[in-house]
């Protein structure tokens, strides 16, 4: 009765061990493949933003270069703000203050740009690092593996900058009157 015992007991806990492993190795091979899945996908984004951000890098020296030369100004020739024109009512709107950080940030002063609305600087120092970081990584022929790649986080941290910055300006001119731009 006890070799029958330990034998159950051997056979039951042998054959449990090995369901164990083969549940583990097909676990671990689904998850493989997803993570397979989710690398090819996510190797689609980062080529798509790169090659995104290699042209409009590449439009932005071309504007530079040009209003360098000639003097060419595109806010002299840029709709107004369509919230101020509708609502005449003085308050700012997510995007108040982008066109005057961006030729800030242009004109090389950060500080003011930030100033005027932070998601430009935001944006700006996220898009040169994914692309600095995407070259050498392609140059290296992925030896480097330092290569910043898309998340939805980036997204996010965005959306809740033009938020607050909305808010925040918008406070202060509810209360103190006072125009942050």
């Amino acid at each position: 009765s006890f070799v029958r015992f330990a034998s159950r007991y051997f056979v039951k806990h042998h054959l449990r061990q090995h369901l164990k492993d083969i549940l583990q190795w097909e676990k671990t091979g689904l998850r493989y493949q997803m993570e397979k899945r989710n690398n090819n996908e996510q190797k689609k984004i980062d080529n798509v933003l790169y090659i995104l951000g290699l042209s409009g890098t590449v439009i932005c020296c071309v504007y530079l270069l040009i209003s360098k030369i000639t003097g060419f100004r595109i806010e002299n020739y840029l709709y107004p703000c369509l919230f101020h024109t509708v609502k005449k009512n003085g308050y700012y709107c997510p995007g108040c203050g982008g066109t005057r950080a961006v030729c800030a940030l242009f004109q090389g002063h950060f500080l003011i740009s930030f100033l005027k609305h932070p998601f430009v600087p935001y944006a700006a120092v996220l898009c040169a690092w994914f692309l600095l970081s995407q070259t050498i990584e392609r140059l290296s022929h992925h030896k480097l593996s330092l290569a910043m790649h898309y998340k939805d986080r980036y997204l996010w941290i965005g959306l809740a900058i033009l938020i607050i910055n909305c808010m925040v300006k918008n406070i202060v001119r509810f209360f103190w009157g006072v125009s942050l731009l």
